[in-house]
């Protein structure tokens, strides 16, 4: 299993817009094949923080959704919205 965490820092008065992008990535790579979970979260402190947590079967899938149409089209656009010292990190599951 392979666990995605994407931490972005939403730039000022770019929020709603983002939300809205992010609100179609959800939905669409909920439905992909090997996708286990797909969530986005909100800092309690820093409502410009935004967090995605996803969970993959294996590295295929998470290949396979990087290539996705939602994903080539709304990335970018997220990207633009962000600072750049967002991140993203993989995981394999250890135990």
């Amino acid at each position: 299993m392979i666990t995605i965490v994407a931490k972005s820092i939403v730039k000022e008065g770019k929020l709603e817009t983002f939300k809205a992008l992010a609100q179609e990535m959800v939905e669409k790579s909920r439905k992909e094949k090997g996708c286990i979970t797909y969530q986005l979260y909100q800092d309690i402190h820093n409502d410009h923080v935004m967090t995605f947590i996803e969970e993959w079967e294996d590295m295929e899938s998470v290949e396979a959704h990087q290539k996705t149409e939602h994903f080539e089209k709304n990335v970018p656009k997220m990207k633009a919205l962000r600072h750049p010292s967002s991140e993203m990190t993989l995981y394999k599951k250890y135990i």
